[in-house]
Order: structure tokens, then sequence, then C-alpha cells
């Protein structure tokens, strides 16, 4: 929804007049405070019927590629929905001509830290919500490669988006973590491989250094980025489902009890994001995230329920180790 530009005329007259001293124009009718009317621009059917066709381009792939082919169906979706928003002028170049083509990205190029200790809690705070969800990430990726994700693999997982999120803002950009689409990008691709990560790692730290690549990037609507969106987010849920399918619902029927609160609790901002209204509002940024919600809401009633478990897995390991030398 946006304000309706009629309003905002209105509004922005009676502010001239105000600075002027002429005399205020009559109020349109049905006038109200922040009134919004339906954005034109969102959710057409242009949009829609382009991420569609992003969508059925990756299944097609998919279900009738081979090899190679199949492994890139999400790029090749991306490439089709960017070549018809070209053709259809939804995909302009004009960011992509003005670029250079090489730029050095200088660390703390807006400036040296700020060591305020309010700044650093609401940031610590904020990373543990992101570590919240790369642990969710973690747990998927393990299901998905066969490789089950103990407390040692966890830490060293959570160390190196902790490492990553450092060396991000020293080069002036966002927390680099764990995310969702990349895991997606496992189960679609079927590609297990750390040294294929690697690769794609330097790769994109040399295309970081090509503004005209990063232009090109941005011009790329974000319809076309929606169709193929829904495939790899949808593999990270399904694989959640899957995990979920293994926790024992028949012979503890408190598990169902903190799953589906724990769903619910998650659910609130999607469904009811106003909830928060009266509460202080320096807790906004953390309650707005269903993650975080989901995530303390099982972690607790599993306490609650069925109390703390030590993970022995690594005294298990570390005895047979001793056994076989």
């Amino acid at each position: 929804m946006i304000i309706s530009p009629e309003h905002a005329q209105w509004l922005e007259a009676v502010k001239a007049a105000t600075e002027t001293g002429a005399s205020i124009p009559a109020p349109p009718a049905s006038i109200a405070l922040a009134s919004t009317v339906p954005n034109p621009k969102y959710a057409t059917l242009t949009n829609v019927g382009i991420a569609a066709v992003v969508l059925a381009s990756i299944l097609l792939i998919s279900r009738f590629a081979k090899g190679f082919l199949s492994n890139i169906a999400v790029l090749i979706g991306i490439l089709v929905g960017g070549i018809i928003t070209a053709a259809l002028g939804m995909m302009t170049f004009e960011k992509v001509a003005n670029a250079s083509w090489f730029g050095l990205v200088m660390p703390f190029q807006f400036g040296m830290p700020v060591f305020d200790p309010l700044l650093i809690l609401t940031m610590t705070l904020v990373m543990i919500v992101v570590m919240i969800e790369s642990t969710g990430m973690f747990l998927a990726l393990g299901e998905m490669t066969e490789r089950p994700v103990d407390q040692a693999r966890l830490s060293r997982g959570l160390r190196t988006d902790g490492l990553g999120t450092l060396i991000g803002g020293i080069f002036n950009t966002f927390p680099y973590t764990s995310f969702s689409q990349n895991v997606g990008l496992v189960a679609v691709t079927g590609i297990r491989s750390r040294y294929v990560c690697v690769a794609g790692g330097i790769i994109l730290v040399v295309l970081g250094l090509l503004p005209k690549m990063a232009a090109l990037v941005e011009s790329l609507p974000t319809v076309v980025l929606g169709g193929a969106g829904l495939v790899m987010f949808g593999m990270v849920a399904a694989t959640g489902i899957r995990i979920l399918s293994q926790v024992d619902f028949k012979t503890n029927r408190n598990n169902a009890m903190i799953v589906a609160i724990s769903i619910g609790m998650g659910m609130i901002p999607l469904i009811a994001p106003n909830f928060k209204q009266w509460m202080p509002h320096g807790i906004h940024s953390l309650i707005e995230s269903g993650i975080l919600l989901a995530s303390f809401s099982a972690v607790l009633l599993n306490l609650f329920f069925n109390g703390a478990s030590s993970d022995t897995s690594a005294a298990v390991r570390a005895s047979a180790e001793a056994e076989a030398h």
C-alpha cells in the first residue's frame, strides 16, 4: 500500500501555503491520516507472470536436463527472467554503463569504528538472532549432506560466521553469515563438495573488484529473484520438515506441544506484525523476528518438558579412537 497521491499532493500544498502565507487549499474528499491506496506497481500480472516463467524454467530444466545443465537450473532460470525483463524494458543498464571496470574496496571507507556500549549491546543481540538462524541452516545442511552436525561442528560454523561478520565490517558491508538461499542450492543442485564452495567464494571475491558486475546484478528486477527464491527457500523449509519428521511424537506427546507452540510463536510477526506496538521500542528489533521467537520458544519449552541433555557424542568418539590405538 502507498499513501494516496491526491492526499500527498494536498499535504505538500498545505506545507507550501504555510511557508508563503497563502491560503490553504480545501482538503480532498475522504481525507484521512496516512490514507493508503493499492500500490499500482505491486504484484502486477506482468510481474507475477515473469516470476512464474522463471519458476517453470527451473522446474523444466531440473526435470529434463542432465548433468551440468541440471545443476545450474536456478542460474539458467534467472538468466531467462533477465532476458525477458530486458526485452520488456524492465531491466535497464545505465548503471552498468556508468560503472568502472575495476574498483578496490578499502577498509573503513566510511570511517573508523565507534565503540559505544549501547550500540555494541544492540549489535550483540542482532548477532544472536543471526546465529540462531545460522544454526538452523547448519542443521539443514547436515541433513542434506547426510553428515550429522554435532556440537563441535556447530561451534566451528558459528565461529566462521563471526569471522565473516568481522571481515565484512572492516570492508564496509553487512554481516557475512550462512544464507538459506545457498543451503537451498545444495538441495537443488546436489553438489556437496566444499571445494566447489571455496572456488565459488574466490570467484565472488574477484567479482567484488568489478563494479560493472555489481551494477549488472543490481539491475536485475526482484520479480526474477522471486521466482527462483520460491525454489531455494522452499528447499530449506522442506528440509526442516524432514528433520521434524525424525522427532519422537509417538511416545513423547510433549514434543508435539513444543513444535506446535514454537511454530505458532514464529508465525506471530507474519500474521500480526503490529502485536508489539505497546511493548518497549528497544526490543522491537528482536521480537519482530519470527525465527528468534520460534527458536527461543523451542529451546525453553524443550528444557521445560524434556530437560537438558549433554552431548556425549564427542566422548564416545574419543573413547573409540583410544580403543583403536
